[in-house]
């Protein structure tokens, strides 16, 4: 009977230290960060897998589109730090035609933009011409048909199209055989730079797009 007492603390000790472990989620200050990562989603794959039957992103035929402009550390990546700025209906309007969703914009901006040390307009100022200053060659512009390519052929695509971004600060993202994103690693004069250790590609020797629709 003496020992439920202890029972009940350790429990009650253990239920406390498990809930501060799920709150001690990883967040940043502020300006303090290393480089960003331009992520460039390919549409149609977000398109083929989200369970929402009202996203507007796909109603329009994309192609790549802006993903996000990530403040990272060498390893690991700063997040929603505290801000309690809004991102303003004007700029949300203008970023529509390359980074096709309203949530996707606010969602950006308070995870990422926020550890920026930039205001919303600045940070997604920098991340338009930042995505504007990315040539994506013809052949992925418009793509009618399922491409199976090797993904050395699409980086190589990229790179020549893109003879400023070094070879080390491009990487791909699959979702098994399916191309999710190119990540393009930026200084924070938004040039480009080798990406993090922690940042690798993750496809196979080659990947499929899913077409343009």
């Amino acid at each position: 009977m003496k020992r439920l007492p202890v029972i009940a603390a350790l429990l009650l000790l253990f239920t406390a230290t498990s809930s501060l472990a799920r709150d001690d989620r990883p967040r940043g200050a502020a300006g303090v960060f290393d480089y960003y990562v331009l992520s460039l989603s390919w549409s149609p794959e977000y398109c083929a897998t989200t369970r929402r039957t009202d996203e507007p992103q796909c109603a329009r035929p994309y192609a790549f589109v802006a993903h996000g402009l990530w403040p990272q550390h060498e390893r690991g990546w700063p997040q929603d730090c505290e801000t309690r700025e809004r991102v303003a209906d004007s700029t949300i309007d203008r970023l529509l035609p390359i980074m096709p969703s309203k949530g996707l914009i606010i969602h950006e901006w308070r995870k990422h933009g926020s550890c920026s040390g930039l205001g919303a307009d600045g940070y997604f100022l920098a991340l338009e011409r930042s995505y504007r200053a990315i040539r994506i060659p013809d052949r992925y512009q418009r793509l009618p048909e399922t491409l199976s390519v090797p993904a050395s052929e699409l980086r190589r695509d990229l790179l020549a199209a893109n003879p400023a971004i070094r070879p080390d600060g491009l990487v791909l993202q699959c979702s098994g055989r399916y191309l999710q994103e190119v990540r393009i690693c930026l200084d924070r004069s938004y040039a480009s730079r080798a990406c993090g250790v922690d940042l690798r590609n993750r496809c196979g020797d080659r990947l499929v797009l899913r077409p343009v629709r």
